[in-house]
């Protein structure tokens, strides 16, 4: 199947900022677009492409103070497999985890620790069976109780506000 894909991005900056962004087709995905991304700002600056630790395709960029524009356009091959279904897949204590993967456990400025947060992710999940089934009831939960709506969408929301 052919999926089109793209944005319309504005920000704006109440003075000069250097931006890194994280918007381009992984390249492990590239020789499925039928035709190269068409990535372009407004208004036009140059943009120094440069590669992450995972492979990932980045970008950085100094935007004037105002609005700045970012589009990108392309259409992406897909087999419109579902996702692999894995019943089975265990849940391993944090000393088995590959060292690599662990940074991803860890919490960032969207995701808090907090005693609220665990509290209720304890209190709503603890009783599920490890593994494939406690990852299901998690994303069964956000899918029954969480919707984007763009007028209350922030740049800055987290998952505790968005649980409250």
């Amino acid at each position: 199947m052919l999926i089109k894909i793209g944005y319309d991005i504005a920000l704006r900056f109440p003075n000069p900022t250097s931006v890194i962004h994280l918007l381009h087709v992984h390249p492990s995905r590239r020789s499925d677009l039928i035709a190269p991304e068409h990535f372009s700002t407004e208004p036009a600056l140059p943009v120094e492409p440069y590669y992450d630790n995972f492979g990932n395709h980045r970008g950085r960029l100094r935007a004037p103070a105002g609005t700045l524009r970012i589009f990108s356009e392309a259409v992406i091959r897909d087999s419109g497999s579902p996702d692999a279904y894995v019943p089975n897949a265990a849940q391993l204590d944090i000393s088995e985890i590959n060292a690599a993967a662990l940074e991803f456990l860890l919490p960032s400025r969207y995701c808090e620790v907090d005693s609220e947060l665990m509290d209720f992710a304890w209190q709503t999940f603890s009783q599920t069976r490890p593994g494939w089934g406690r990852v299901q009831a998690i994303c069964d939960f956000v899918h029954e109780h969480l919707q984007f709506d763009y007028h209350q969408a922030r740049f800055d929301r987290t998952a505790l506000e968005a649980l409250r």
